[in-house]
């Protein structure tokens, strides 16, 4: 597959970087990879691709989340996916849904906001969200999880993007160093993508520190890393959703083989 033979071209082309890294200088620390400076840089290129489209006599893209429950970490989630949205320009709503909402309910406004033409990307933010992403259109699942969007990844065609999958790739295209680690250790020269958060005290000094130290050479902080790419690849997903569904299949299939 296309995605497959780019993430290897990138390997390749960074496994030679390494090497040639190591015959010009011997580093002591890993490089810190800053998630949130290449998140602003997407940011900004998708702010400008708003503006273009707006500009162009196009509607502005709208994003509606649905929130259910009162998890604190679902909601700063939502709230840093407002914000952005606002940054780029994406017009945003959040809906609040108690945790004792319905089924019926629930899948009842995944219908309405189904139906509702003025909506470019549908987020569901639940206990069971997986299963209700799949009750959304596959087209506007903003976060690439329906199983339409998961099949179409896996042939190769064109769809909406996991997001955070979208941003790790991101990462290792623009900073162009990735390299591999194994089960059971990180290698000398590897750069450490890390995704999730593993907090680890540290006994000297009583506060949380990164797992892998100063073996890697490039590694990506937690927080700040992987996750602010997840949000802005998810700006990215809305503008593309409204981008092709503003013309034809036929079109569309040929803006995405070009």
């Amino acid at each position: 597959m296309a995605t497959l033979r780019a993430l290897r071209k990138l390997c390749q082309h960074s496994q030679q970087q390494v090497c040639s890294l190591h015959m010009s200088a011997t580093r002591q620390e890993a490089v810190v990879i800053s998630g949130r400076k290449l998140a602003r840089q997407i940011r900004e290129e998708a702010r400008v691709d708003v503006e273009n489209w707006v500009s162009s006599g196009h509607r502005r893209p709208h994003l509606s989340v649905v929130l259910v429950g009162d998890d604190p970490a679902s909601h700063s989630y939502v709230l840093n996916k407002a914000r952005s949205a606002a940054e780029v320009g994406i017009s945003s709503e959040t809906i609040l849904k108690t945790s004792n909402t319905s089924e019926e309910e629930l899948l009842d406004l995944i219908d309405k906001l189904n139906n509702d033409h003025l909506v470019d990307g549908l987020l569901i933010t639940s206990t069971n969200a997986r299963n209700h992403a799949t009750q959304c259109l596959p087209a506007r699942t903003w976060d690439g999880f329906h199983v339409v969007n998961v099949g179409r990844l896996c042939l190769d065609q064109s769809t909406m993007l996991p997001a955070t999958p979208w941003g790790i790739m991101e990462i290792i295209k623009r900073t162009g160093i990735p390299n591999l680690i194994t089960a059971d250790m990180i290698k000398e020269g590897a750069a450490v993508i890390d995704v999730g958060i593993n907090r680890v005290l540290d006994p000297l000094t009583g506060k949380s520190r990164l797992v892998y130290g100063q073996k890697g050479w490039f590694i990506t902080p937690v927080p700040g890393g992987v996750g602010p790419m997840t949000v802005a690849m998810l700006m990215k997903n809305t503008i593309k959703r409204q981008e092709h569904s503003a013309y034809p299949p036929e079109r569309s299939a040929l803006a995405a083989a070009s």
